[in-house]
């Protein structure tokens, strides 16, 4: 059976196709009477209007875009954990959410998007210090939240994992077992030198939990691929071959990292500790052994960034909401008391590898 028409309701409440329009849409004025009759047949007939009429009198769409830039790298668990909490948290709120994963350059695109009405308000992901799209959006005057922050984030909700603090408690816990080598993994140079947010702030927890621990920091840029945290891992090693630990950002490199190690014939963790900063539990239990993690709280900010929109949206004196939310460090199998470097397996003779990621 085919889902019913316009005109089908338009002919079931005996009023003319036009009328059923501007009652849709809210371009023209509709008696209240006729307006009930019109939602009387929808209701019959089990017609459901455009999502772009359902906002009627309001204008409204209730639509929001989320705006997650993934394209470099794609979409991993961890980063799907929020943009289904932000999806779920919309749906509660009578919203649907769009993804669109463009990339940070993108700006005419943006405009576009929001010059033709086809969402309420944008909720901002994958933040750099001075990010573009923010300036837009604060030009053109659309309501919009952030799941992350800018340098000067004064006068914007927010809500953002505390990078610095997650990374100073990583490498403390690591301190703790004894660890003295302890080194950085973050996320490729380029993603730093652009300002990315958590790679920016958490190389600075790095460089001040480490040397406030009277260690030398010791850190490498490493591409989002298994291949390149294999690669990186080797010159790391070769350069500080005394090294016993690891807090990575690189989730996808962590990987090409483990398989490093095994090479050499190293265990985790009884040759080489490793914490995960900002990885699901569900990335964390996939490697074996499972991860030591940092993780992040993606259902409370996804539900806080789109609720911090919604109330703007919705509320003429909303409160200004601004939430620095810590990672928890959940421990399995990846971390362990510092080895004697000197006792380690030296590297086994294997074939060269093909590309892994």
């Amino acid at each position: 059976m085919s889902a019913p028409t316009m005109e089908e309701v338009a002919r079931r409440a005996n009023v003319a196709l036009s009328t059923v329009s501007y009652a849709l849409n809210g371009t023209r004025p509709v008696s209240e009477e006729t307006r009930m009759r019109i939602w009387a047949a929808m209701d019959e007939l089990g017609y459901q209007p455009h999502a772009l009429a359902r906002g009627l009198a309001s204008k409204r769409s209730r639509i929001i875009a989320l705006l997650f830039p993934a394209l470099s790298r794609g979409f991993g668990a961890t980063e799907l954990e929020f943009v289904t909490a932000a999806a779920e948290a919309a749906q509660s709120r009578g919203y649907h959410l769009v993804l669109w994963p463009m990339e940070i350059h993108g700006v005419g695109d943006l405009q576009q998007l929001i010059r033709q009405s086809l969402v309420d308000g944008v909720l901002v992901m994958e933040v750099r210090l001075n990010d573009e799209r923010i300036e837009l959006l604060r030009r053109i005057g659309v309501p919009f939240s952030i799941i992350g922050r800018p340098a000067a984030p004064s006068d914007i909700g927010f809500a953002d994992i505390d990078f610095e603090q997650t990374t100073r408690d990583a490498v403390t816990y690591l301190v703790g077992l004894g660890h003295r080598q302890i080194a950085f993994l973050n996320h490729a140079e380029e993603s730093f030198n652009a300002g990315y947010g958590p790679s920016v702030r958490a190389a600075a927890g790095f460089e001040q939990v480490t040397r406030a621990a009277g260690l030398t920091p010791i850190s490498r840029f490493c591409g989002d691929t298994a291949l390149a945290g294999r690669e990186v891992f080797e010159e790391l090693i070769r350069a500080h071959p005394k090294v016993t630990a690891l807090a990575t950002m690189n989730e996808r490199a962590t990987v090409g990292v483990m398989q490093a190690a095994a090479e050499r014939g190293w265990r985790i963790p009884d040759d080489l500790s490793i914490v995960s900063l900002v990885s699901s539990a569900r990335v964390a239990e996939m490697t074996l052994p499972p991860l030591t993690a940092m993780t992040p709280p993606s259902a409370e900010l996804g539900q806080l960034g789109v609720e911090t929109l919604i109330d703007q949206l919705e509320e003429d004196n909303h409160e200004l909401v601004q939430r620095l939310l810590p990672c928890r460090l959940v421990v399995r199998g990846s971390t362990g008391p510092s080895p004697d470097p000197a006792l380690r397996s030296h590297p086994k003779s294997v074939p060269p590898q093909g590309p892994t990621g």
